[in-house]
């Protein structure tokens, strides 16, 4: 299925006083991957909450395998793991500059509807470029 590579250069203040990448910052990298490989769609959560479409995540589950440091440049690989229906599944590998994996995970997001708040089906646009060969 569809991947994006997304890199993130660690920011001081996402570190402990160790200097280690506190656990707690690695769901918004992988925020940060979602939201890139929607990007790479043509979409973003903006465009898609201006069109009454909300992606709440409903399950996360993180696997810390090595540590990430202050300045590190990190690579965040999102893949979707299946075609979504009411809900999208996304797997993530970080990795260090060593190529090192230093984290897998998986989140689960589902559709809502912004204006009745009932979930919904994935919207049209989005199967339709999930669904394209690439070229």
């Amino acid at each position: 299925m569809k991947n994006t590579l997304t890199q993130i250069r660690v920011r001081y203040g996402e570190t402990d006083q160790m200097g280690i990448v506190y656990y707690g910052n690695y769901a918004q990298y992988l925020e940060q991957g979602r939201t890139e490989w929607l990007r790479e769609l043509g979409f973003s959560y903006k465009w898609m909450e201006a069109n009454n479409v909300h992606l709440p995540v409903v399950h996360l589950s993180i696997d810390y395998k090595k540590p990430a440091f202050y300045d590190d440049l990190l690579t965040v690989k999102t893949t979707l793991k299946q075609i979504p229906s009411v809900k999208i599944e996304f797997q993530y590998e970080i990795y260090n500059e060593s190529k090192q994996l230093l984290v897998t995970a998986t989140t689960v997001l589902v559709f809502v509807n912004s204006n009745t708040k009932k979930l919904m089906k994935a919207p049209d646009y989005l199967l339709e470029k999930l669904t394209v060969p690439d070229l």
